[in-house]
């Protein structure tokens, strides 16, 4: 029997174009343990748990003539070598240097023929550290039957746990003539598919607005934004393969203090950081700016925990929901505090109305989800059309404790999201052990000023702490 992608799956795999690469990543910056790690054991630390994540050992088959969806087959020859590679930095090694050799790596799309993921150990930054960087199909990972790679090679605890003793052996792949006579059948029972089969085939791969309504939550607020489309923004423009990475690290305890002095949540907290920034970046570039002005933002992942709780973005092992909504964020307000009374309204109303979604992977294998969030992230925000939004902005939780790899702990993480077609930013940004780490993937050409986001972001946050006292 084969294993077919679901339809989303070979959207997702169909999407990617020259200049949109649809992997998600994620940056970890490690202390070196007193005992080391290099290239061959992380080679085998991967090589042990693969098995916890098996859809990395597939790649993507299509079918003859593109008369069904593709399957997922066994790669015969999977070469843990290449997807596992090695990079050094000069030393030392600054963030500068690294985030740029990230970026570059962000840029190459990757190889379709063979199991649709990368890891990249970094080493040679300054301080005795290392960096490893993951990056992952978006059709590979949907949360539920396939997870992102690092959330099984987290440990919670110095010592490394014991990996899984397996003999992997590829299923035999079906062959071109099983391949069609499967294609022919779902043809005949399932008419429709063949319908999505030649929009596909014609390059028809943006969703009615019914089903974008769909991926959003089913709710009137998102309906009545949803209906219109989004305001001109220098966000928009033609991009072009090539990306700039820019990260911030900000503490999580300003964010704890705004949220107690106004009782809102922290996720309002960080929409309205990221609100800020934007303002001052367009007033930076000379763009018109108005009491009315605003940015329109999909925020594909909002987690709710389950009880009496508000939604909180540090608690990463409750049970908890997601679900992904449209909304304006309030760059032409000149104040700070009024700009989080706009966005925590217009959160809370979504949080009143919203369709909720079991999110599993929040207690699954280790708690560290973040990357796996992030995919899916992505996944939602692609299924919408993009003129109806500016920009992607979305927010997993991690946990507050040290996470380790083989030993080594790791210091800083940063995730990064793919960019869409014709939109020059995304904001990825996730809590880990005490900090909320931004990783801003930026059109290398048409938003060369993303470092200066990245300054803003600092002084954003900074008047609302000032704000809160």
């Amino acid at each position: 029997m084969v294993n077919r992608l679901t339809t989303q799956d070979a959207a997702f795999y169909f999407l990617e174009a020259g200049s949109t690469p649809m992997h998600v990543g994620s940056l970890g910056i490690f202390r070196q343990p007193g005992t080391g790690i290099d290239h061959n054991e992380l080679l085998r630390l991967v090589e042990e748990r693969l098995s916890l994540v098996p859809r990395y050992r597939q790649k993507v088959r299509e079918v003859v003539l593109g008369l069904a969806r593709p399957v997922w087959v066994d790669d015969r020859d999977f070469d843990i070598t290449y997807h596992v590679r090695r990079s050094a930095l000069p030393k030392p090694g600054s963030a500068e240097q690294l985030n740029d050799l990230i970026a570059r790596l962000i840029s190459r799309p990757l190889d379709n023929t063979r199991p649709l993921w990368e890891m990249y150990l970094v080493e040679g930054l300054a301080d005795d550290r290392f960096a490893i960087f993951t990056k992952s199909h978006s059709a590979l990972v949907d949360g539920d039957t396939a997870l992102e790679i690092s959330q099984v090679l987290f440990d919670p605890q110095e010592k490394r746990s014991p990996g899984a003793e397996e003999l992997w052996m590829p299923a035999p792949p079906p062959s071109d003539l099983n391949l069609l006579i499967g294609a022919l059948a779902d043809l005949v029972t399932s008419p429709g598919e063949g319908v999505a089969r030649a929009r596909a085939a014609l390059g028809d791969v943006t969703t009615s607005m019914t089903e974008a309504v769909s991926a959003v939550g089913k709710v009137a607020a998102v309906v009545r934004t949803a209906a219109q489309v989004a305001p001109n923004s220098p966000l928009n423009a033609p991009i072009s393969r090539s990306r700039r990475l820019s990260v911030a690290k900000t503490p999580l305890n300003d964010y704890r203090r705004i949220r107690a002095k106004y009782g809102c949540e922290i996720n309002d907290v960080i929409l309205t950081v990221v609100t800020g920034a934007l303002r001052n970046w367009l007033l930076s570039r000379g763009e018109p700016v108005t009491e009315a002005s605003v940015v329109r933002a999909m925020v594909p992942m909002s987690v709710y925990i389950d009880g009496p709780d508000s939604p909180d973005v540090e608690d990463p092992q409750a049970p908890g929901h997601v679900s992904s909504f449209l909304i304006d964020l309030p760059v032409g307000e000149p104040n700070a505090v009024v700009r989080l009374s706009h966005v925590a309204h217009a959160t809370e109303a979504f949080a009143r109305q919203g369709r909720r979604v079991t999110a599993q992977t929040m207690v699954k294998m280790s708690g560290f989800a973040p990357a796996t969030l992030h995919a899916m992230s992505a996944r939602a925000a692609s299924s919408l059309s993009q003129r109806m939004f500016n920009l992607m902005i979305t927010n997993a939780p991690g946990p507050q404790f040290p996470l380790y790899i083989g030993g080594a702990r790791m210091e800083e993480m940063y995730p990064v999201s793919p960019l869409l077609k014709n939109q020059t930013l995304s904001i990825a940004l996730t809590s880990y052990d005490g900090n909320v780490y931004y990783g801003l993937n930026a059109d290398r050409d048409a938003m060369s000023d993303v470092d200066v986001v990245r300054s803003l972001l600092f002084e954003s946050l900074e008047e609302l702490t000032d704000a809160s006292r």
